[in-house]
């Protein structure tokens, strides 16, 4: 990404004591119920109490820092480790031993695996993939048709994925598995952590059996691939085949398990959070056609009208602050957990050991106190002369530290391509029966977005 943070923002000492309390909870459930309904503008809210507010999630007190600088603070401070509620609804699908929710030297092991696969002088090499997948997803495309935005965004994120790190020829019908299945993943996964009711979820409910059998596809779907490279005894240069060959801290192979929570990751929480970025770039190229038209431009000014290639992608300055400024307003990652391992502080209030924080990168990045008409979609924001405004943490779609996102430069090369081939080739409206409204789940993503695409 190309977002530089210079600036620092000034907080004042707070009172001494608890921080205060969020307002309208409700007996049992406390604030769950207001995060199962309206979280965004709930979160979004919260800093009008204070820089550290505390909320009630049943029995539990969980901690909320409401600025950048504090919530840089959690992702830096090692006092404060990859835990909470959303890693333990997680949990269920990446499971407990691959790198989304490892802590400590397991989770330094396993991105020492990874690594490699996503460095920037490896991303290069995934380029005619990308190329590739960008101009078969623009050719699909017929216009005038009514474009399912989550599918198509889905199965694009999950073929790159997989041909560029799994080199698999996956074709589209498992996918689209993923993509159903997910959709109901997600949203049982939401429901768990914001109302800890882990008894109700075990009856045989319909919503209960629906959220078991979707979270079973995908575990066959990720034993197939794994069971499918092993008989096939290739051994292509890809982060599979790291996988396989990986040893632990013994020297042994690692365990099965942790190659299936690595492939799951890859294929799920990674492409997931990629696709729900693909459908809010639909929903502006829609919304904003003056900026799709500058996007259309500067690939045209670019290429000279050949099809818009990897090595372009650095020349696509404007097409990439089109991309950062979608994920400022709509980050994919949009609530984030942490848990204190031992007594700490944090913006001056004692933090006790084994307590839960949640912050909102969505709030963050949408706070009037660090951007000027922070609602309004301004790509120029991040040109190099306005960029240095913004103030530290107030801007980290892929994280930072030690848990900054791995694949930052292989997610946004891939995101800028693809808008700009989409650019390009077509204006974008949406359709009859089309809902962009935000749903907020693992991941944030429009409801139901479709679009019609318009040739150019």
């Amino acid at each position: 990404m190309t977002v530089e943070s210079v600036k620092t923002e000034a907080t004042v000492a707070p009172e001494s004591g608890e921080p205060p309390l969020a307002g309208g909870g409700v007996p049992v459930l406390g604030h769950g119920l207001r995060l199962a309904r309206d979280p965004l503008s709930f979160l979004s809210g919260l800093r009008r109490h204070g820089e550290v507010v505390r909320l009630r999630l049943g029995p539990k007190t969980v901690y909320a820092p409401t600025t950048p600088e504090l919530t840089g603070a959690v992702a830096l401070n090692p006092d404060f480790i990859i835990a909470g509620p959303l890693w333990e609804s997680l949990e269920g699908l990446v499971g407990k031993e691959g790198v989304a929710t490892a802590n400590g030297p397991q989770h330094r092991r396993q991105r020492r695996i990874i690594q490699p696969a996503f460095r920037l002088d490896a991303i290069p090499a995934y380029g005619p993939v990308m190329e590739e997948e960008a101009q078969a997803l623009a050719e699909r495309w017929q216009p005038g048709e009514t474009v399912d935005a989550t599918l198509e965004s889905f199965r694009v994120a999950v073929r790159i994925a997989a041909r560029c790190l799994l080199r698999g020829a996956y074709m589209d019908e498992r996918a689209e598995r993923l993509c159903v299945a997910l959709t109901t993943v997600f949203r049982g996964m939401y429901r768990r952590m914001v109302i800890p009711a882990g008894p109700l979820y075990r009856l045989p409910l319909p919503a209960n059996l629906a959220f078991n059998r979707a979270l079973a596809d995908l575990h066959r779907v990720v034993d197939e691939i794994v069971a499918e490279r092993r008989a096939s005894g290739q051994k292509p240069d890809d982060l599979l085949t790291a996988l396989l060959a990986a040893k632990d801290a013994n020297g042994d192979p690692i365990g099965e398990q942790e190659i299936h929570d690595q492939v799951v990751a890859i294929l799920t929480p990674g492409g997931e959070t990629v696709a729900s970025t693909i459908m809010w770039l639909l929903q502006v190229l829609a919304e904003h056609p003056e900026h799709a038209d500058k996007v259309c431009a500067e690939v045209e000014s670019v290429t000279g009208g050949r099809p818009v290639a990897f090595e372009d992608v650095r020349s696509l300055r404007y097409t990439n602050y089109v991309v950062v400024e979608t994920m400022r307003l709509w980050p994919a990652v949009w609530i984030l957990t942490r848990r204190a391992v031992r007594d700490t502080e944090l913006g001056g209030y004692r933090i006790p050991a084994g307590a839960d924080i949640v912050y909102s990168p969505y709030a963050i990045q949408r706070d009037a106190k660090s951007f000027d008409d922070s609602a309004v979609f301004d790509p120029l924001r991040w040109s190099p002369e306005r960029a240095k405004a913004v103030p530290k943490h107030a801007m980290s779609p892929f994280s930072t530290g030690n848990r900054k996102c791995p694949s930052d430069h292989f997610s946004m090369a891939q995101l800028t391509l693809l808008t700009a081939a989409l650019a390009r080739k077509y204006r974008f409206e949406q359709v009859a029966g089309s809902d962009d409204t935000p749903r907020p789940g693992i991941t944030l993503r429009p409801n139901r977005l479709l679009v019609r695409p318009v040739s150019r």
